[in-house]
This record gives C-alpha cells, sequence and structure tokens, in this order.
C-alpha cells in the first residue's frame, strides 16, 4: 500500500503520481489556505468588516475557509475520492448540513446572549 500510485491525467496525458505527491499537495494547499486565514486574522481589513447576514464578513470568510479545509481533509485523508459517489455524497454531504446547522444555532444563542449580557433583559421569547 506504501508504493501505491493514482492514475492522474494531465493534459490529455496519462501519468501516475505517487503517494508522496499527492502528501506534498495536500500539505501545500492546506498550508496556502492556513496563512491566508492567518493573514486575514492579523491584518483585518477594514474593508472585511461589514455586517453581512447579522455576522461581519471577515468571520464569514473564516467560516468558509475552514469548511474547505475540513471537506478538502476528508476528500484526502479519509481517501473520500476513491469511493462510489453516493457514499461519498451521504458522507459530505452530511457533515456539511451539520455543520451549518452548528453554526447556525452558535450564532442564534450567541447572539441571544450578547442582547441578555447588552440589554439586561430578554429581548425575544421562543
Amino acid at each position: 500500500m506504501a508504493h501505491e500510485h493514482k492514475l492522474a491525467i494531465f493534459r490529455g496525458l496519462v501519468k501516475f503520481k505517487s503517494n508522496t505527491q499527492k502528501i506534498w499537495g495536500v500539505l501545500i494547499f492546506l498550508t496556502i489556505v492556513t496563512l491566508i486565514e492567518v493573514g486575514l486574522g492579523i491584518v483585518k481589513p477594514e474593508s472585511l468588516m461589514a455586517q453581512v447576514l447579522g455576522m461581519k464578513a471577515l468571520n464569514w470568510i473564516f467560516i468558509i475557509l475552514t469548511i474547505v479545509k475540513a471537506y478538502y481533509i476528508t476528500w484526502d485523508f479519509m481517501h473520500m475520492r476513491d469511493e462510489v459517489k453516493a457514499l461519498r455524497r451521504m458522507i459530505v454531504w452530511t457533515a456539511i448540513f451539520l455543520i451549518i446547522y452548528l453554526i447556525f444555532i452558535l450564532l442564534q444563542e450567541g447572539g441571544y446572549v450578547f442582547d441578555v449580557y447588552k440589554d439586561g433583559y430578554i429581548k425575544r421569547d421562543f
């Protein structure tokens, strides 16, 4: 298994891609996405501080980049790329749905708790 090769097609040419090349590709991709996240976190551009759907645009960018990294890690390290289409969809779509649902719940509850601390009273009752 350690010396398995994957078939890759580049510009019409059939080429075998080794596991070492795949590992370096994953490392480079995840490093670039992480560097973008860290850079945006340090710089915090003023143009990304505008409110979008109740949250700063910069926070949405962080959430989206984190989901992209999680998807890519699942795709490569859990070998979803090699599975049948139905199994890939079942696992990946379920995870994405649950992550989006968790984000929604955290934003709703966090906003509610913030309003209670800020205003000192319950603004809405479910």
